[in-house]
């Protein structure tokens, strides 16, 4: 019975960060939604990775909403996103891809970064790895699993306020 205790706390631990969760292989994305993220809509700003973060979230259109991110160090940009979330098969699914300050992708030509719905709960949503957290009107948490060089995960916070 120990082995068995022990086996599903390790096995939990190594799929869910702190804050995020991730998709069991087998298991399908839960039933949800656009609507289920609305509150996202708007202008926020933030700090993470030593700078200024950035997200713009547009209003629902077409079962999706669309966002734009940046990060800036030290006045100049480091990075962006962009991407949405969108319904899927009676599901959601948040999908993004990187550039660099010149827009040069990281991502392949035609790869997208795909993060499966998983569940809603209180002022959370959760995604594969990533989670939506509505703190207040005026506030969000958005963590994210960050793969790290040596093949391992870290999970950031990214705290915005509206603007």
């Amino acid at each position: 019975m120990r082995v068995l205790l022990f086996l599903l706390v390790i096995n939990y631990a190594s799929i869910h960060g702190q804050n995020t969760l991730q998709l069991v292989e087998e298991k399908q994305p839960a039933e949800a939604s656009i609507a289920l993220v609305s509150w996202l809509e708007g202008h926020w700003k933030g700090t993470a990775f030593g700078g200024v973060t950035e997200e713009i979230w547009s209003p629902i259109d077409d079962k999706s909403m669309m966002f734009i991110f940046r990060h800036l160090i030290n006045g100049k940009v480091n990075f962006y996103e962009i991407g949405h979330i969108k319904e899927v098969d009676s599901s959601l699914v948040f999908e993004l891809r990187h550039f660099d300050a010149k827009l040069h992708a990281w991502e392949e030509k035609n790869e997208v970064q795909q993060f499966k719905f998983i569940k809603h709960e209180g002022n959370r949503v959760y995604f594969d790895g990533f989670t939506f957290e509505k703190v207040s009107p005026n506030e969000i948490n958005i963590y994210g699993l960050i793969g790290n060089k040596d093949g391992s995960e870290s999970e950031v916070i990214f705290n915005y306020k509206k603007q």
